[in-house]
């Protein structure tokens, strides 16, 4: 309901519709899709690709389905074992996830292996995140850190994570999240 909050994730949504849109990808795979809101906003933009989300989370996933309806396959999953299937997509997407994992560089080479042209990432661009809790009172005894984020990365140091496994193509911010798109690494 806080409208600077709607419009902060408005303009992250936006941002994303711009990377897909230069990707131009006609498969489009959202690991760690949560509720659906990022499914929803590709919809809402006129993103033609095939869409699908999966997570861990059997309640989001049940969230997801009543949003995005029939205009994106949703389901529960672990993109560990999609991997192992060989299935590929031409963009895979991984947003606001990776901040969560205990060790998210073993999650780069399954996103490369499932990745036929794309990467896009997203983590919350430290140390701004944080001060925005604190200023809307959240989270203050861990000093604006969300309890489930594990990982901090600002610009620069999230860079460095994602190159060294993939190629970065782009590097953006839209406050206070950090976006990467990246292509995959492949043997000549």
């Amino acid at each position: 309901t806080n409208p600077i909050q709607r419009r902060l994730i408005g303009e992250f949504h936006r941002h994303v519709v711009r990377a897909v849109e230069q990707v131009n990808p006609s498969s489009i795979l959202e690991v760690g899709c949560g509720e659906g809101f990022v499914l929803s906003a590709l919809v809402d933009a006129g993103v033609t690709a095939d869409l699908t989300g999966i997570d861990l989370s059997e309640s989001a996933i049940a969230d997801a389905r009543e949003r995005v309806g029939g205009r994106a396959d949703v389901r529960v999953g672990d993109a560990r074992d999609l991997a192992e299937s060989d299935t590929t997509y031409d963009l895979v997407m991984m947003l606001e996830v990776l901040e969560h994992l205990d060790d998210p560089a073993s999650m780069l080479p399954v996103l490369e292996h499932l990745s036929d042209r794309a990467v896009l990432l997203s983590v919350p661009h430290e140390p701004w995140f944080r001060g925005l809790n604190l200023l809307r009172l959240k989270n203050v005894r861990r000093w604006g850190n969300d309890p489930e984020h594990v990982n901090h990365w600002g610009r620069a140091s999230f860079r460095r994570f994602v190159d060294g496994r993939l190629d970065v193509v782009d590097l953006t911010t839209s406050f206070p999240w950090t976006l990467v798109l990246a292509e995959p690494r492949r043997a000549a």
